[in-house]
């Protein structure tokens, strides 16, 4: 294990510096323990709340993380970066606070609330193509004409280091955690995370979570090599990459204990439970941990362990969530 470390793109040196920049305005998010998937695992499952980070959701620490690590000429040329809708807040609240101008590409699905949230901090939104990754091309275009600052979603090391923190503050209050269950788009999360994790325990189990509709890096994981992967749509739209990134995979591909996928029925029953059970609103993407967990198709990690499920974003639109509760309202009642 010692060797994997010396080679990847991110250290625990890194995440430790991440640490002290990101607390400038970063806040150290609950971590709560939730007794319903308590008693329904046998497990202890701990709910790490990232859907209360500023901007409601874990990507604001890797965007801060990485503008805040800019020289002074690539802030004043402005910056430019691609999402689905966390990501785009991140960044916009960043720069915001840093008095940097800044511009996002998101796809044209992207969730109205997302885009009215990014537009609220201050960044100029183009909306473009139908998926993440049409959006991601016409991004690339843009920096090569303009020449703007370009801030990656996820495929970068100060952005890894800056999700890394999680794994930090998830050992400060639970040091013997034996596994830790985390939602997986391009990979960025789960790459610090399991920097911090394995680097303190090499025998925590990471476990990384997608939908079976769009999951670039589980078919990566398991093919040993990065592949893509859709067929749909999936409402963990925060999670819809369909390649993984290169510095990401790397690091899950040494790392990682194992990827598993769930349908889009058990995101919705997960983001039903949190809400209903736990009074806990999340997105599709905040949900896939719990999914897992629900599901069943991490038993062997959770049953009799004490496992931390990262719940890494709140940013949903409230018709989908009214959807979500009538889909299962009208199920129970044609029972």
């Amino acid at each position: 294990m010692a060797d994997v470390f010396t080679k990847l793109p991110v250290t625990i040196e890194d995440i430790h510096e991440a640490k002290n920049v990101v607390k400038q305005y970063g806040r150290v998010t609950p971590l709560i323990q939730s007794m319903f998937l308590t008693a329904k695992t046998g497990g202890q499952v701990f709910l790490k709340l990232e859907n209360m980070q500023l901007t409601g959701s874990f990507k604001f620490r890797g965007a801060f993380n990485k503008i805040a690590h800019l020289t002074q000429a690539e802030k004043d040329k402005g910056v430019i970066a691609v999402s689905a809708g966390n990501h785009a807040q991140g960044v916009a609240l960043t720069s915001r606070l840093l008095g940097i101008e800044s511009t996002i590409v998101m796809p044209e699905t992207a969730p109205k609330a997302k885009v009215e949230a990014t537009e609220g901090y201050g960044s100029k939104v183009i909306l473009h193509g139908s998926g993440f990754d049409d959006a991601k091309a016409y991004c690339e275009k843009i920096v090569e004409e303009t020449g703007v600052t370009y801030i990656p979603p996820y495929d970068d090391e100060c952005v890894m280091a800056g999700q890394g923190t999680i794994g930090l503050e998830i050992l400060d209050s639970i040091w013997d955690v034996d596994t830790v269950i985390v939602p997986v788009g391009g990979g960025g999360l789960i790459a610090g995370i399991a920097v911090a994790m394995k680097t303190f325990n090499p025998n925590i189990n990471i476990i990384g979570v997608q939908a079976d509709n769009i999951h670039g890096m589980t078919a990566s994981f398991r093919e040993g090599k990065k592949v893509g992967y859709k067929v749909g749509a999936t409402i963990a739209d925060g999670c819809a990459v369909e390649f993984p990134g290169n510095l990401t995979f790397e690091v899950v591909e040494g790392l990682v204990d194992d990827m598993v996928t769930v349908s889009e029925e058990e995101i919705e029953l997960a983001m039903k439970d949190l809400i209903q059970r736990t009074k806990i609103v999340v997105e599709g993407a905040g949900a896939l941990a719990t999914a897992a967990i629900l599901s069943g198709k991490v038993d062997q990690y959770v049953n009799g362990k004490k496992v931390v499920a990262v719940v890494s974003g709140g940013n949903v639109d409230l018709k989908r969530i009214t959807d979500v509760i009538g889909h299962f309202s009208v199920a129970n009642e044609l029972k």
